[in-house]
């Protein structure tokens, strides 16, 4: 009995041996144009989007303004104020092109890899006036807002938008968005994940991540 019991201790540890061999992971690609291949057919890659709901304001006080006995004087008149209150609403979107990732975004030390994206770039996608919920007050003694105006204070809307963008975190977000869509793409091809390192190739600065940020033209003309 005791014979028997030892050869299927034997018997056991082979089959645990043999199990350890088929969970075994995958011994990580040789060679990095593998990698740049698999990278670049994600193509374009969003990674942020953002909706934006703004109310753009302006008002003005008609004044009189003039000079008595070589004093200056300024006074609002009664009934010359105009208000006015325009929602706009704007949808931004970031993106990163994979298409221009080359063996230079891509480092491999050992069983390390580290991804350096491309810049990545944002879009004013559309921006849509919800002309129905426009506010405004017109005293009598004033001219209504002409669609010159109303043009106008829609373009400072737009522009306002923009220069807000740089504070919305949104190049953090693109990073990390990047990092969620890669990661498992380059650990499905042997690498472990805590090996993987996705970057960009710096910190951009405010004015950095202004000049990032297009419109389409459709979005220009208006």
């Amino acid at each position: 009995m005791r014979h028997i019991i030892y050869i299927l201790a034997i018997l056991s540890l082979v089959a645990c041996g043999n199990k350890s061999e088929e969970v075994s992971t995958p011994t990580p690609i040789d060679t990095i144009p593998m990698l740049v291949t698999q990278v670049q057919s994600v193509s374009r890659l969003y990674t942020a989007e953002y909706h934006i709901h703004k109310i753009i304001t302006h008002d003005d006080q008609l004044r009189l303004q003039g000079t008595i006995m070589q004093q200056e004087f300024e006074i609002d008149l009664p009934m010359g104020e105009r208000r006015i209150a325009i929602p706009m609403d704007a949808v931004v979107k970031s993106y990163v092109d994979m298409g221009a990732i080359t063996n230079k975004n891509i480092k491999r030390k050992g069983d390390k890899i580290t991804v350096t994206l491309p810049d990545p770039r944002i879009e004013l996608t559309s921006t849509k006036i919800n002309h129905d919920e426009i506010k405004k007050y017109v005293a009598l003694t004033r001219s209504s807002f002409t669609d010159k105006e109303l043009t106008s204070y829609e373009q400072q809307g737009r522009q306002a938008i923009i220069k807000s963008i740089p504070k919305m975190g949104i190049m953090e977000t693109a990073r990390r968005s990047a990092a969620n869509t890669l990661i498992p793409l380059i650990s499905s091809m042997g690498f472990d994940e805590k090996n993987i390192t996705i970057t960009f190739r710096k910190e951009f600065s405010t004015n950095e991540i202004s000049k990032l940020i297009t419109m389409p033209e459709t979005e220009k003309s208006r």
